[in-house]
């Protein structure tokens, strides 16, 4: 299983069909469109699953310039989205981020001013927070920026490999024709030091994400292995 996560239309060049064609072009099960909050008009996920033959994922990227704003941005979104992630470029949203549980990923730990150490990859941990391995810089950005890009993905995965936290991959793609297939990102990856297995899993925790959260928002659902059925009589009932 694999999934890309994509900033489509107005924030990218390509709308969420197009990104969608082109990601089952290219053998993805699925995409997250992951537009930072308020940047995407309206569309129909199910829709657009059903023509291209592939999950499209609700989800948006929360930017904020500080912690308190950043979390009130999560709560707005936590209801409606199926996955929520939080641009961490700063030390201060980084730590938000990692220890807030109702974050799923921690997106471009690295970027700007960011930067992780073992109290924030522990947190991670311990809270369910995804660290994004983010390979965009490596295909996109110019020699010194790309140098750069490839030093923090190293001790990205220094830290996480050393906590054991769980972690998603992307290119961050803006158009449909910065996708890669599966294969060539996991190519890429190795080419930064990725084992291979840390890039696939990377790709198919997107989709685990929104599986987990799916089942969650469902109306049934109690608590992990806890379901609620209906029961004789009154029509409720706990079961699992």
């Amino acid at each position: 299983m694999s999934y890309a996560a994509v900033l489509a239309h107005p924030e990218g060049s390509s709308t969420v069909a197009r990104f969608a064609l082109t990601a089952s072009e290219c053998g993805y099960d699925g995409i997250v469109v992951r537009n930072h909050g308020g940047s995407l008009p309206e569309y129909d996920p199910a829709a657009i699953a059903a023509e291209y033959d592939i999950d499209v994922v609700s989800g948006v990227e929360v930017r904020a310039d500080d912690p308190s704003r950043a979390s009130g941005f999560v709560g707005n979104h936590r209801a409606d989205k199926t996955i929520v992630a939080v641009h961490g470029d700063d030390p201060e949203i980084n730590r938000f981020a990692v220890e807030h549980p109702a974050v799923d990923v921690l997106a471009h730990p690295m970027a700007d001013d960011g930067d992780l150490n073992h109290v924030l990859a522990k947190a991670a941990r311990e809270n369910g927070v995804r660290l994004e391995i983010d390979l965009g810089p490596l295909v996109r950005e110019r020699a010194g920026d790309r140098v750069r890009a490839l030093q923090g993905l190293r001790k990205l995965q220094e830290l996480r490999a050393a906590y054991d936290v769980p972690a998603v991959v992307s290119l961050t793609p803006t158009s449909h024709l910065h996708l890669r297939a599966p294969r060539e990102v996991v190519a890429l990856g190795e080419s930064a030091g990725f084992d291979a297995a840390t890039i696939r899993a990377g790709l198919a925790e997107w989709g685990h994400l929104a599986a987990r959260n799916r089942e969650r928002r469902d109306e049934a659902f109690v608590e992990p292995g806890v379901r609620r059925i209906d029961g004789p009589g009154d029509g409720t009932g706990d079961g699992t």
